[in-house]
């Protein structure tokens, strides 16, 4: 970097107020002190500031192509002590026609850093507040926090998050980059400080959430503002419904949804898979071609937000005796996986918007109490629950789908109006390794006896009321089992193995490593050479905490050995599962691991013992979410178990896993997906996730507050995406049939 210093000046003038408790380390446009200002790939064109069209003067940085262009500030002399700061303070504004992505790290002498990611809109100056120490929405519970810029006391605010530490004695620097820009860019910066109060940003939560469970800081058509508009709305989709399912009659299906086209399949009275000219199918138990259109967590629990603790979040919720009060409870998803670290309010008491509001727009009155019988107010929600079953299959059909996805209510199923599928939850006291992903635990350890016993129970337990029913599809062994861990190095790639081998030999699993690394090379002389390591004694593996090499071109063998534990990891698993089916559900599918993350040997293992492979992809298509090709040689049928596309300016404030601009977009997406899916030969459906919009404060697993639902948490239809949604699928019954009817090539 190239040392510039700026002159100190007198006085500050043409600054933004200062609030209580901030103090100004620096401003660009009159500055009263005496700083090092260092430049890398970066310039300040003008000597003076300039004025925006809003009024503001500040002073433009020019970020320039580059791997990191910077701009750093530290003292002159010594450091800055920041220990009473909450926050440091930046009045920013990008001076380009968009939005940019501002880098801020912080930085102690001590060499500890603490960084932020900024995304700066367009538009006028605005104060950014990045935290001191590592916070973010996922403090107050929820996984992203409210819309940004946020306007308070006159004063445009944008709140981020913050990770890492430093030691705010002693602050060395402050650096801002923007990450590899194609061309030139401008940011105009005013002045920085430190804020040594949090009240902007509590201010920043408070009645986030209405009665109704909707955001407070935006707007969108169909927004609810009246229980009479919630029941009028209601009315509305009821009576479009009725015609939806009139025109449903029409279509040649089989009562499962099959299509009855071209040659039947042979009828086995279940759902089987089945290849045709090349091309994978489901059959349903009449013997026709299906194809899976489903949707995930069809339930009426899903609306549930832990309240306990941040109640002034919420702008109205019911007192005690009021009729809606019924929708509290209580709960603990304080559970130790990574997806609970980090979060606030995660137990305690909770409250079901989304019951709340079928009870608003379903439920009958409820009348008055009778003398000496029990109070008659409990009825409400029972009805309203009656009602949204009968609803939620009518929507389904109505928009053109045909499944049950995973974790829905199982007493939908009890209708036999449409197919569904069910989860295998393994759970016992087995042993289990990490493998630095464990977002939903670690992974059960297949060679252990208990996982054997476990998976005994659970597979009894779930074909206990299913066996001989022709309208369950399969089921799911788990979900999202982290096979490896973030990454596409070999840390990653062989989590499995190293965590393995990390362990006691008390784990099972690292008892079958060793065994099969002593099979091989017989002792530690033999390893060695192989791995390149100089392994002193084979009792040192034995040891926690043995850290095993990495791969490297030169000792082969490591790799090899690492997916040859992996590959017989993954088989022992599979196996363990699909015999324990065999026996007690043995005219059900195995519907594969529902992957996250995984690795070669995860889905080779899972093809051979599974009857379908089914993924979870978060891609524009399925195609780039891995490496069809590949899938291919395994010649098996595939089920994308969950896609969704989300967007920010509706409903709550996560936009999912894959975000588009707008919501209107989401229509467009969700054609090109399922256009991408039946040009392969392999896929034989695709689950939507999820039928309702999760909480805009969090759902109680893990805090997801994500806009990715076909329905609001008022329980209205997002209608302009169902409507997209609907006009699609009901393409895909032609397009079926088409093929089915085609002369074999």
């Amino acid at each position: 970097m190239i040392p510039r210093s700026l002159p100190a000046l007198l006085a500050l003038m043409f600054a933004a107020p200062l609030w209580a408790g901030q103090q100004a380390v620096f401003s660009f446009v009159r500055p009263t002190s005496v700083i090092n200002v260092l430049t890398q790939d970066t310039a300040l064109p003008q000597y003076n500031a300039e004025q925006t069209a809003q009024g503001e003067v500040l002073r433009r940085v020019v970020f320039n192509p580059a791997e990191r262009p910077t701009l750093q500030l530290a003292p002159q002399s010594g450091s800055w002590d920041w220990s009473s700061g909450q926050f440091l303070t930046l009045r920013l504004q990008s001076g380009m026609d968009w939005a940019l992505s501002v880098d801020v790290v912080v930085e102690s002498r001590d060499g500890q850093r603490l960084t932020s990611r900024v995304d700066l809109p367009s538009g006028p100056a605005q104060t950014v507040l990045v935290p001191l120490t590592a916070r973010s929405p996922l403090g107050q519970g929820m996984r992203a926090g409210p819309p940004m810029p946020w306007s308070h006391q006159g004063q445009r605010l944008l709140f981020t998050s913050s990770v890492g530490a430093v030691d705010l004695k002693q602050v060395s620097s402050v650096s801002l980059s923007i990450p590899k820009p194609n061309v030139a860019q401008s940011l105009l910066i005013e002045k920085v400080g430190v804020q040594d109060d949090d009240q902007a940003y509590n201010a920043a939560y408070a009645e986030l959430i209405d009665a109704y469970g909707q955001s407070t800081r935006a707007n969108w058509p169909d927004k609810i503002a009246t229980d009479e508009q919630l029941k009028a709305s209601a009315q509305r989709e009821r009576q479009q419904l009725k015609g939806w399912l009139a025109e449903r009659e029409g279509r040649k299906l089989d009562p499962y949804g099959g299509v009855m086209a071209g040659p039947a399949f042979d009828a086995s009275g279940f759902f089987r898979t089945a290849k045709r000219d090349g091309r994978w199918y489901l059959v349903t138990p009449d013997g026709h071609g299906f194809f899976s259109l489903g949707v995930n967590a069809v339930a009426a629990d899903s609306g549930r937000t832990y309240v306990a603790g941040r109640e002034g979040m919420f702008k109205a919720l019911p007192a005690e005796g009021e009729p809606l009060a019924a929708f509290y409870g209580q709960g603990n998803n304080d559970d130790g996986n990574a997806s609970s670290q980090g979060r606030g309010f995660k137990q305690g008491r909770w409250y079901d918007f989304y019951a709340a509001n079928l009870h608003r727009s379903h439920a009958a009155p409820c009348p008055a109490p009778v003398e000496g019988q029990a109070d008659s107010a409990c009825l409400a929600p029972k009805l309203a629950a009656e009602q949204w079953q009968t609803q939620a299959i009518d929507r389904l059909l109505a928009w053109g789908f045909n499944t049950l996805g995973n974790w829905s209510d199982p007493a939908l199923a009890q209708a036999q109006r449409v197919p569904y599928t069910l989860p295998l939850a393994i759970v016992g006291d087995y042993a289990s390794i990490s493998t630095g992903m464990d977002w939903w635990g670690r992974m059960p350890d297949p060679f252990d006896p208990r996982f054997a016993m476990a998976t005994e129970r659970a597979v009894a337990i779930a074909a206990r009321d299913h066996r001989d029913d022709p309208w369950l599809i399969g089921y799911f062994a788990d979900n999202e089992l982290a096979w490896a861990a973030p990454g596409a190095d070999a840390n990653a790639r062989y989590g499995l193995a190293f965590g393995t081998l990390r362990l006691t030999t008390d784990v099972p699993a690292k008892r079958a490593f060793l065994k099969q690394l002593r099979d091989k090379y017989r002792n530690q002389q033999g390893l060695s050479k192989a791995w390149g390591i100089d392994l002193q004694a084979w009792e040192l593996m034995e040891d926690p905490g043995f850290e095993a090499p990495l791969p490297t071109p030169e000792h082969p063998e490591i790799e090899r050995d690492y997916q040859h534990f992996q590959d017989v990891f993954a088989q022992t698993y599979f196996k363990t599962i699909s015999d324990a089916l065999k026996w007690h559900a043995p005219n059900h599918l195995l519907l594969g691991g529902r992957y996250g993350v995984t690795s070669p040997e995860a889905v080779k293992a899972c093809a051979e013992f599974c009857d379908v492979l089914s993924f979870n992809f978060y891609t524009l298509k399925p195609q780039d979410g891995y490496d069809f090709a590949q899938l291919a040689e395994l010649d098996k049928p595939l089920l994308v178990s969950e896609f969704q596309f989300g967007s920010r300016d509706r409903g709550p404030f996560w936009p999912g896993p894959l975000e588009l601009a707008r919501e209107e977009d989401r229509g467009a997406a969700y054609a090109t997906f399922l256009d991408a899916a039946l040009e392969q030969p392999t896929i034989v459906g695709a689950h939507w996730f999820q039928y309702l919009d999760q909480p805009a404060s969090g759902r109680l697993l893990d805090g997801e507050n994500g806009h990715l639902g076909l329905v609001a948490i008022t329980d209205l239809a997002w209608s302009g995406f169902v409507e997209a949604v609907r006009k699609r699928n009901l393409l895909l019954d032609q397009q079926l049939a088409k093929r089915l009817a085609a002369p074999a090539p």
